[in-house]
């Protein structure tokens, strides 16, 4: 069966698709500059790919992921913003498909004769903590799986704790970033997707859960379209200094301008007034101080697109 792409506005006649997204194509299409905003429909899984899929890995399939793919074999949805006659992908929700949904650690890092691997990389120098969990491992210990590409910029998986065979209930949801560090990001599937859903697919989201956030380019578009999500320290902190605040309603106005016709102002004598301009003396101007003039200062530790 092909996948068809919705149209923008389908979402509202579909039930499913309604309840799928919960709601956020309607909050999206009404969002200034917003346009495309697109849903792949995907048909739901039967239940003997489910269970394929849990033999050959060896892997029992948490409830919350059976009952999403049995809605729905995979989730693709998009949307752009137009500048002025540009059209500019911005927004991506994606979780793969039963097919798509394959062991990290099965193909090695270069295609060359005894190339490392991941778990070639494992490193037990940060183990957990009291306000961490253990981190995965690149080894046996762990297994891993990818639920989202993420367009490149790292990796959001499904991972079993405790190795093979896996059972469901030890799954937890980790974002696995460019540098090979790991993110801790849900206990379940169902609050990772509530996750992927309120903060709208903006680019680069999942680096709002580690310790050196997005890069200053998807602080941007954080800053014009917000999550619908928990407050974090995302947009709290040097907000003045870091992020130019952008009004939506105004960049995404028509460009037809307005003649406005110019006032005739008061004709002032000839010579001027040498008296005081108000009863407390002459009058002086005041030096407006912008809050972001201290410098756009970067702080993270590492680049990422």
């Amino acid at each position: 069966m092909e996948e068809e792409a919705s149209p923008p506005g389908l979402g509202c006649s579909k039930p499913h698709l309604e309840k799928l997204t919960l709601g956020i194509t309607r909050i999206l299409e009404s969002s200034p500059g917003v346009t495309e905003v697109t849903i792949i429909e995907k048909p739901p899984a039967e239940r003997h790919m489910i269970s394929s899929w849990e033999q050959k890995n060896n892997c029992v399939m948490p409830e919350d992921v059976k009952n999403f793919y049995l809605m729905t074999n995979g989730f693709h949805m998009t949307w752009s913003v137009k500048l002025d006659e540009h059209i500019i992908p911005l927004g991506s929700m994606a979780i793969n498909s039963i097919s798509k949904l394959t062991q990290l650690t099965q193909s090695s890092m270069y295609s060359l004769p005894n190339a490392p691997t991941l778990a070639d990389l494992e490193d037990d120098t940060h183990e957990a903590s009291d306000d961490q969990p253990e981190k995965p491992h690149f080894d046996s210990r762990s297994v891993i799986f990818e639920l989202d590409s993420c367009n490149g910029s790292g990796k959001v998986c499904l991972v079993y704790k405790s190795g093979k065979p896996a059972l469901a209930e030890d799954t937890e949801i980790w974002f696995l970033d460019r540098a090979l560090y790991w993110h801790f990001l849900t206990d379940t599937f169902t609050a990772y997707y509530r996750l992927l859903i309120t903060h709208l697919g903006l680019p680069q989201w999942q680096y709002a859960f580690t310790s050196y956030g997005i890069s200053p380019q998807a602080k941007q578009w954080f800053s014009m379209y917000k999550p619908i999500t928990y407050n974090t320290n995302l947009l709290t902190e040097e907000t003045d200094s870091f992020v130019n605040k952008l009004d939506p309603s105004k960049v995404f106005k028509s460009k037809n301008k307005i003649v406005i016709p110019k006032k005739k102002g008061p004709v002032q004598p000839a010579g001027g007034q040498k008296g005081p301009s108000g009863p407390s003396g002459p009058s002086t101007s005041s030096t407006s101080k912008s809050s972001s003039g201290s410098g756009n200062t970067i702080r993270n530790p590492r680049f990422h697109k």
